[in-house]
């Protein structure tokens, strides 16, 4: 059934710019003008938050935009406390846009007395008052089972598919896709299938938590492209380190299409010293200055995405046919052209 009243959207600090370009993207969509509900999110002098929104929500279908990233315990406290206002102030139904899920690299027990925290973020997100939850490649898939609540889990891979087809025209028989680590395999699997690519893997083996002891190819890399497919960038270790592997075994290139650019610590400065010739991220995080000025990174923009899902829920229509690459050219018009 449509809904009556009009989507409105607020967000929080941690991605302002990508909350802002969905409104313009859905301004664009609708042929009317939509703005980001006024309102303020505040810090007191113990860095206590503080959320005041400043128009009537009584009835309308809120959609609350907010990646949970560094700092990641802020923004998800800025989430909560965003929700717990607009469900105090009588918003119908509150949806979550979680562009980037934090703490979703802990979504199981690796050992023995350690916490499932997506779980509990899961949990905390739920009882803040969450009817529905958007977001962007999950770490693990099996985290939307972590909520009893409908969860929309968008895929990057079909954008990345067209952006690949953009700038590898006519290199396409060239390309290899390859999975950083075994646990990635199917990841890497869904972007191959798209683009008629063959699939590659780089077996690494630790000796101990941050240190890589051994990597080893699975696949002939001699003589390709290959493209480096992974949902999630943090201190750019294993990745540059898997390029080098790939160079020394043959490979002409290497690229990196990574979901999350989280790029902590040195991550910037490797990936410009490395032999990657690119790195392709999405603004799921707001991209830092240094990343901007980096000269072989490169941001896909997400916000068209995000728009047309947030319309779909709206509406009461299909977010799964956002998983097509043919449904998506319409939505990125003008930035990629098929042939």
């Amino acid at each position: 059934m449509a809904a009556i009243t009009e989507p409105k959207l607020i967000s929080g600090n941690a991605n302002l710019s990508l909350a802002k370009a969905i409104a313009r993207r859905m301004s664009m969509h609708r042929g009317m003008s939509v703005n980001l509900v006024d309102a303020r999110v505040e810090r007191f002098n113990d860095q206590e938050i503080f959320v005041e929104v400043f128009e009537n929500v009584r009835g309308e279908d809120m959609y609350v935009i907010q990646p949970t990233s560094n700092p990641a315990n802020d923004n998800l406290m800025e989430l909560l406390i965003m929700v717990d206002a607009l469900r105090r102030s009588s918003a119908s139904r509150i949806t979550a846009v979680i562009p980037y899920f934090g703490y979703a690299r802990q979504d199981r027990r690796a050992k023995a007395r350690t916490p499932i925290s997506a779980k509990l973020v899961a949990n905390l997100i739920a009882e803040a008052g969450v009817d529905r939850v958007l977001t962007l490649d999950l770490h693990a898939a099996q985290i939307q089972g972590f909520f009893d609540l409908p969860v929309d889990n968008l895929y990057a891979s079909p954008v990345f598919a067209l952006d690949i087809e953009h700038n590898f025209k006519g290199q396409m028989d060239d390309l290899m896709v390859v999975s950083p680590d075994v646990g990635g395999v199917a990841r890497a699997r869904e972007l191959a299938k798209r683009i008629h690519a063959p699939l590659s893997i780089v077996d690494k083996r630790r000796e101990k938590a941050g240190e890589i002891a051994e990597m080893t190819v699975i696949g002939n890399v001699a003589g390709k492209k290959c493209i480096i497919v992974d949902d999630i960038c943090d201190t750019a270790g294993t990745l540059c380190k898997a390029a080098e592997v790939l160079m020394e075994n043959g490979a002409t290139e290497v690229h990196s299409y990574i979901t999350h650019g989280v790029l902590s610590g040195p991550a910037v400065e490797r990936i410009t010293k490395s032999v990657m010739k690119s790195l392709v991220i999405t603004d799921s995080i707001e991209p830092t200055d240094k990343v901007k000025a980096a000269p072989n990174i490169r941001i896909v923009p997400t916000a068209p995405m995000f728009a047309q899902a947030i319309l779909n829920i709206w509406n009461g229509t299909s977010v799964s046919s956002l998983f097509e690459v043919d449904t998506l050219v319409p939505i990125y018009e003008g930035m990629y052209q098929r042939s």
